[in-house]
């Protein structure tokens, strides 16, 4: 018997075929072949339509069916990873009022802050642990204030694996996590965030019903067995933002475990079962997969724009086939680049900069002594040295990593990266070779609440290596320092 998972993402759908019992990946398809577009009206928007994802869903699920021969009785659940923060509005119909607007636009930064200050900083860091800021109740502010005509139509909103969920089921719920990536959870009070409803003026009907992260979440209908190719009654067993289903994937659920990725953008997600937060302006805190009120669980996100983008784009413009000829540049030069110095922060505001938007800053180069070598360990010293000034900022929030556990991606795959990164902070990185959707289909075993066996599995299945702190930590200390007294002055300039 199998399992599918699917990872709704803003460029591709990925669905995955799992075998049940062993939690072996089978097979992953994408969907379309090329990139998925974003509508951009203005400036700073970003929009795609919900029922663009779940053609693309139903064609990945036919697809894997198809190529496997399967018999679609023999899929016995399905869960579901989507990009987190978008916002789905629907009327009493189901049908799409309007695009989604997903999860990089900014169209709604203003609405947030605002109500940021007028609720009160420490209110918000005490109930919602965060900011408004530009998430899905924001969002939904900006279509009641600019597009009240589809506002006064709205049944209910919901995330982008919520509709997914809905067209396959039917019916409509959300989860305590999605409603806490959105804001719409008050954690001191486990329940809605009705300040920010109240606030906002948004009415509760809108919110959908609750189902758990873990359980029989709704059944595929007549209509969604038709469309998608997947058995009448299949169960829905699971769904999450894409960050905690990738901690998920690398079988993080507990206080200090962190799941690193260092893709586009890199992220830091630690798990804290603390609900004091004191750098909410540049960390963001959700409810993990995993979190109840008598248990809770929070994964602490911190974001760094700057992060694979940096190391592609530097690619793209040297002379240089891929990424392992960079490597083995990068390798030629010694800790600390010969003084050659990359922030790599040009991809926009970076919130962990409190919002400031810097730029990718390269100095010190001496164009008679260095080279494109130099360039290629710059880059990937000032990354790696991201990572680390990020967790310096998280351990200011109270985490104590005891393991970082990392996909197999293009940074993480460096020696240079990971090793700078394990020695300054004096922790191993554990690597795995996983994806979101193959996590989320396994995740579909986890309402039987062992969650022993499905880490046993990723072990078994995923597990690829592991990189230890070197010796020489303090030759990596003083190119950190050095790097880190240069962003603070870069700062200040601003």
């Amino acid at each position: 018997m199998y399992s599918i998972g699917y990872d709704i993402g803003s460029s591709s759908i990925k669905a995955a075929l799992v075998a049940t019992s062993s939690g072996k990946s089978l097979d992953v398809v994408s969907e379309p072949k090329v990139e998925m577009g974003m509508i951009a009206l203005e400036n700073g928007w970003a929009e795609q339509h919900p029922d663009d994802w779940w053609q693309h869903v139903c064609n990945a699920t036919k697809a894997l069916l198809q190529k496997h021969n399967l018999d679609p009785k023999d899929i016995t659940g399905i869960g579901i990873s989507y990009q987190m923060h978008g916002l789905v509005i629907v009327d009493d119909n189901g049908i799409p009022l309007r695009n989604s607007i997903i999860w990089c636009d900014s169209r709604a930064v203003e609405i947030g802050q605002e109500a940021f200050d007028e609720l009160g900083n420490d209110k918000c860091a005490s109930q919602l642990l965060n900011s408004p800021s530009n998430f899905t109740a924001s969002k939904l502010k900006w279509v009641k204030d600019h597009e009240p005509e589809v506002y006064q139509k709205i049944y209910k909103f919901m995330l982008p694996g919520d509709y997914i969920a809905y067209k396959l089921s039917g019916e409509i719920y959300s989860t305590i996590s999605g409603l806490s990536e959105g804001i719409f959870w008050d954690f001191k009070n486990n329940d809605l965030a009705y300040l920010l409803l109240e606030h906002y003026g948004i009415d509760k009907k809108m919110v959908p019903d609750l189902a758990d992260t873990f359980s029989v979440q709704g059944k595929v209908s007549k209509e969604g067995a038709a469309m998608s190719g997947l058995a009448q009654g299949t169960p829905i067993l699971y769904r999450a933002g894409d960050q905690p289903n990738n901690a998920l994937s690398l079988n993080v659920f507990n206080p200090g475990e962190v799941a690193a990725t260092g893709g586009t953008s890199g992220v830091v997600y630690a798990i804290t079962e603390n609900l004091s937060v004191k750098e909410s302006s540049r960390v963001n805190n959700f409810a993990h997969v995993n979190y109840t009120v008598s248990n809770p669980r929070i994964g602490k996100l911190l974001c760094i724009n700057g992060s694979g983008i940096q190391y592609r784009w530097l690619m793209n413009n040297l002379d240089v086939s891929d990424y392992s000829e960079m490597n083995d540049l990068a390798a030629s030069v010694p800790i600390g680049s010969d003084g050659v110095l990359i922030h790599p922060f040009g991809n926009g505001a970076e919130r962990m900069l409190d919002n400031k938007t810097l730029g990718t800053q390269m100095s010190n180069i001496n164009l008679n002594n260095h080279s494109k070598a130099h360039l290629c360990r710059a880059a990937l010293e000032g990354i790696a040295f991201s990572f680390v000034y990020g967790m310096e900022i998280m351990e200011s929030d109270g985490i104590r990593p005891t393991v970082i556990r990392a996909g197999n991606d293009n940074l993480f795959r460096s020696d240079i990266f990971s090793k700078t990164i394990a020695t300054l902070i004096g922790q191993e990185i554990e690597i795995y070779d996983t994806t979101g959707a193959i996590g989320a289909a396994r995740a579909c075993e986890l309402h039987k609440g062992d969650f022993k066996t499905f880490g046993k599995n990723i072990m078994e299945n995923d597990y690829l290596m592991k990189f230890e702190p070197l010796s020489n930590r303090s030759e990596y200390k003083s190119a950190y320092n050095t790097w880190k007294q240069q962003l603070k002055l870069l700062i200040n300039n601003l």
